[in-house]
């Protein structure tokens, strides 16, 4: 079976606000966060699609406890159309799985280059929101997804680690791609209060030591902050959707707030 020819949407075709969830270090809860941040996107009335846009170390279908017989490399080797590729996840959104463990799909090759935008090209006029959720790090693959992406949100926690990976991250965003704004959600917060604190303290280091090309200090736009809660772990053991598992727990609510956010700023 081979793959439909892919052409780019015309000029009127309204396409989807891409937004790419990235973090400078993994186990951070990003790909958790993107497939929450879809469903409480969803349920304020958009048609939202994630795509694993991990494309070596996918991990997306265990966090949606879904087990697919056909993913993105299938459609990039032409075993199997985009259609049937795009499946239906808990939560009411559209999921773009990619496999795990495939060499061939860690580094940037010119085919995975054009294959990934064609498909990126081709779905976007048919959601309201795109979510490309990317790897962790500053590995090419993760930089050319994020440079399809309208806007970047970077994740990250408390952690010194975490902190100083976010600030590598946004400095090469910045030096590379021009990024003059990025969002910023910190996870796992102990305390009200403290993502905006950590969020300023990295706008602060930002604004000394980072630059795009035409002179400007990139801007962290604070989302918001999501609490270390008990309910995720427990949401993360049963491969289920914490919006769904536990709708009304602090996490939850710092998802759905993040998601209001976001919506209000389209």
């Amino acid at each position: 079976m081979t793959e439909p020819e892919l052409s780019p949407a015309p000029p009127s075709v309204r396409l989807a606000r891409t937004l790419a969830v990235t973090s400078g270090k993994g186990g951070v809860g990003k790909t958790f966060f993107s497939a929450n941040l879809a469903a409480a996107l969803s349920r304020q009335g958009l048609k939202v699609l994630v795509l694993d846009a991990d494309l070596g170390l996918a991990n997306l279908d265990v966090v949606l406890n879904l087990y697919p017989k056909i993913t993105l490399h299938d459609v990039f080797t032409g075993k199997a159309l985009l259609e049937e590729a795009i499946l239906p996840a808990p939560g009411g959104f559209s999921v773009l799985l990619a496999g795990s463990g495939l060499v061939e799909y860690s580094r940037l090759t010119p085919e995975v280059r054009e294959q990934l935008l064609d498909i990126i090209t081709t779905v976007s006029p048919r959601f309201d929101v795109l979510l490309l959720d990317t790897g962790a790090g500053i590995s090419d693959v993760v930089l050319f997804a994020l440079s399809l992406a309208h806007e970047v949100i970077v994740v990250a926690t408390p952690e010194p680690t975490s902190m100083t990976d976010a600030y590598a991250t946004v400095k090469v965003l910045a030096s590379q791609q021009g990024r003059e704004q990025l969002h910023m959600v910190v996870n796992q917060v102990s305390r009200t209060g403290e993502g905006r604190v950590i969020c300023q303290q990295l706008q602060q280091v930002i604004e000394r030591f980072v630059l795009t090309p035409s002179g400007v200090a990139p801007k962290l736009n604070f989302l918001g902050d999501i609490p270390l809660d008990p309910s995720v772990r427990a949401a993360v053991q049963r491969r289920s959707l914490l919006l769904e598992l536990h709708p009304g727990c602090p996490a939850s609510q710092g998802v759905v707030q993040i998601a209001t956010r976001l919506n209000s700023r389209n």
